[in-house]
């Protein structure tokens, strides 16, 4: 972030995904202390899990989630992807805050609170749209191996990166203090991997 120009940072969500919607919530803190050029862009659990041997209830999980990203693609076609940004936090916010997990009535109440047209609901049953699920999916991936790092997954400054991965949003400074941190990892060409195990439940608060 030198001489102040913005870290371009590019965010893939699944609206489904807690912990994307977590760092989201994260670097929409940062962007009030530090100056950012972020954006939003569309990735599918479906998609990450192809192939996948998975619990029952995370199977449930994946396999609806295909419905928020199908109309956040075509919500994005139709009037931009910067429609992704305030798509996103109308489906996150009844998604994770207010649990309700009925993924239609979600997108039919995020559609209506940001004035969009309610046809783009139909959306989320026509399989017509995948490809372009596909398309912003593989986006996401690493250019030089086509692998798909994870979730969330984040374009700093065009380097890709699986995470942060977070239990609860940073707040105030701090969160900008831990972008700062996170930044110069990112910028550091040799490194590639940090982790520890994670204790607690997830907050999104």
């Amino acid at each position: 972030m030198s001489n102040g120009s913005p870290t371009r940072v590019d965010c893939w969500f699944d609206p489904a995904c807690p912990f994307a919607w977590i760092t989201s919530r994260w670097l929409l803190e940062v962007e009030r202390r530090r100056p950012l050029d972020l954006r939003f862009r569309v990735m599918s659990l479906h998609l990450h899990n192809v192939g996948n041997e998975l619990p029952d209830w995370y199977r449930d999980l994946v396999d609806r989630s295909v419905g928020p990203v199908r109309v956040s693609v075509a919500a994005a076609e139709r009037h931009g992807e910067k429609v992704l940004r305030d798509l996103y936090t109308a489906l996150g916010t009844r998604i994770h805050e207010r649990a309700v997990d009925d993924f239609d009535t979600v997108i039919a109440e995020a559609l209506t609170e940001l004035g969009l047209p309610a046809g783009l609901a139909a959306a989320a049953h026509d399989p017509a749209h995948d490809d372009a699920v596909r398309r912003s999916h593989a986006a996401g991936a690493e250019a030089d191996t086509g692998a798909y790092v994870g979730t969330p997954t984040h374009h700093v400054d065009g380097t890709v990166w699986f995470g942060p991965v977070l239990r609860a949003v940073p707040r105030g400074e701090r969160a900008a203090e831990l972008f700062d941190s996170f930044r110069v990892l990112a910028g550091d060409a040799d490194f590639f991997e940090l982790k520890r195990t994670r204790t607690g439940g997830l907050s999104f608060a």
